[in-house]
């Protein structure tokens, strides 16, 4: 699992997140902003804030994940998935997830702990992503703001069932040649 937060910000940062790609990890988990400096391109991100759409993303994801090897997913109003064969959209959430702090290194745990069970990392991610956003959408629901947002969701991560995963709103996609 790499997290390669806010790796856009500085040149020792992005530095030391190539050193850790060359290590090849499993599953790689950023917002745009990270994974298009992984690939190598401009991003607008500003310290741990990603700025760029998750679509802006997706050409360079599909290269770092055939370069790297690993499952690539980029987070964002509708999350993307690829492991350069497959690829996943996730819609769901809150527009409130991006308004608290530490929310993607969460998710990042989780789809650690995914992985740690499961026999395929892309499904890990895709299922870790399915989670929050089923949690975050229900969080949501009685959410006033960011500050009521907050304990909702993590009630409402801990209460996902599994039959919920399956009616998330994942969506299969054609891989880019």
């Amino acid at each position: 699992m790499l997290d390669p937060v806010a790796c856009q910000a500085t040149s020792y940062r992005r530095e030391v997140v190539q050193a850790l790609v060359a290590e090849r990890p499993t599953i790689i988990r950023g917002n745009a902003s990270e994974i298009l400096s992984l690939a190598g391109e401009a991003s607008r991100g500003q310290g741990v804030d990603g700025r760029d759409p998750v679509a802006a993303a997706e050409e360079g994801a599909r290269r770092l994940a055939r370069s790297s090897g690993a499952v690539v997913a980029v987070t964002g109003e509708v999350d993307y998935v690829i492991d350069g064969e497959r690829v996943v959209r996730i819609e769901g959430g809150s527009p409130f997830m991006p308004m608290n702090t530490a929310l993607g290194c969460s998710l990042t745990c989780l789809c650690g702990a995914y992985a740690a069970v499961a026999e395929d990392a892309f499904d890990a991610a895709v299922a870790a992503l399915a989670h929050f956003a089923v949690a975050g959408a229900k969080a949501d629901e009685g959410a006033s703001g960011p500050g009521s947002f907050a304990p909702r969701f993590l009630d409402a991560l801990a209460a996902v069932a599994p039959e919920a995963l399956s009616r998330a709103a994942i969506h299969d996609a054609a891989v880019p040649a």
